[in-house]
């Protein structure tokens, strides 16, 4: 089969990604406007410089709604001039010249290859930096963004082998009430150290444990110790526990990936949030490949309504895919089914939608 690009092929990447970009950047001069004209007033009243407004708040905003728009305008993109190709019959022109139908899918499938590794590049990379920036200008002049505070019954495995417990910890005062840590080597209690509570010293950056016994234990000998204060060293800060709750949008994959596996050492609790996170990241640019598919076997063929009946079948598909990929994960937060078959379940399914539009598309 001959791979080699031609006019034709050239024709529908241009019209493919031209109208994507163009669609998407004039959605997103709206999003900005309303944004903004809903915004203004709290700009003013906490007195944000228009220069910070631009730079850390918009040019931020920026890539962060790009891709979450861009599966839906993935789908319009190629509807829009698929069916515009249809109704001048370019389309039968083309497959009448002796180009079958999944020859024709080439240019379409290159161009979602481009968004997708657009879409990755930026999910991964771009896009953290990006939140946190936009993440810090909205905590300084629009709103408190929500932290983690008082948590309770609080489990780590702060290193292999090292266990801590705190009744409560509380992220005003860097106090953790009755703490305690245990060493277990090769499945034996091999020490335990109970407290009345920790606290953080700012000064020497340093846990000090306040009314505590140690149980040392070698073999049958038990040795017990006692004091009313010592200073330790843990793998653990505040900053563990006073968090914003959307901290892993600021990730890149390195510190995503550094992250999960630091909570799953930890036992901490939330990792399936992570989890989601960084099987999205990857899931949703895959996304492109099927819905241009779809795009393509449904605005194919002509029809009564004309491009509007395509578009509100695109609009219907689209919006059906990014639900249910919202409803799918729920599901993994509770931890009924795996995080991964939760993320990839609307792909997969969307996948067979995308086969079988295929399938009877006319060729």
């Amino acid at each position: 089969m001959n791979f080699k690009l031609k006019i034709i092929d050239f024709y529908i990447i241009r019209k493919f990604l031209g109208t994507f970009f163009f669609s998407l950047i004039l959605i997103l001069s709206i999003a900005i406007i309303f944004d903004f004209a809903e915004k203004i007033d709290d700009f003013i009243q906490h007195e944000a410089p228009l220069k910070l407004i631009i730079f850390d708040y918009y040019l931020n905003f920026i890539p962060y709604f790009a891709v979450l728009f861009s599966s839906l305008f993935v789908f319009i993109a190629v509807i829009l001039f698929t069916s515009k190709m249809a109704y001048d019959t370019e389309i039968i022109a083309i497959l009448g010249s002796g180009v079958s139908f999944r020859r024709l899918l080439y240019p379409y499938f290159i161009s979602a290859c481009v968004i997708t590794l657009l879409t990755l590049y930026l999910n991964n990379f771009v896009i953290p930096h990006a939140t946190a920036r936009r993440l810090d200008f909205e905590e300084r002049f629009y709103r408190d963004l929500p932290l983690s505070f008082n948590e309770s019954n609080v489990h780590r495995q702060i290193e292999p082998g090292l266990f801590i417990y705190m009744s409560g910890y509380n992220v005003g005062s860097n106090i953790g009430r009755q703490f305690s840590m245990e060493r277990i080597v090769d499945g034996k209690l091999q020490s335990k150290l109970m407290a009345d509570y920790i606290k953080w010293d700012t000064t020497k950056m340093k846990w000090i444990i306040h009314n505590y016994y140690i149980r040392d234990i070698n073999g049958d000998d038990e040795v017990l110790r006692d004091g009313q204060r010592i200073d330790t060293t843990l793998s653990i800060t505040p900053l563990d526990f006073k968090k914003r709750s959307n901290i892993i949008e600021t990730m890149n994959l390195y510190e995503l990936n550094a992250y999960i596996a630091q909570q799953k050492l930890q036992g901490a609790e939330g990792v399936e949030w992570a989890l989601i996170e960084w099987h999205k990241r990857i899931a949703f640019p895959f996304s492109t490949f099927i819905l241009a598919l779809i795009g393509v076997s449904l605005s194919s063929r002509k029809v009564r309504g004309g491009t509007g009946v395509h578009i509100g079948l695109g609009l219907l598909i689209s919006f059906s895919y990014i639900l249910f990929m919202q409803f799918a994960t729920q599901f993994a937060i509770g931890g009924a089914i795996p995080v991964v078959v939760a993320v990839w379940i609307p792909n997969m399914l969307f996948a067979f939608v995308a086969a079988y539009l295929y399938h009877i598309a006319p060729k």
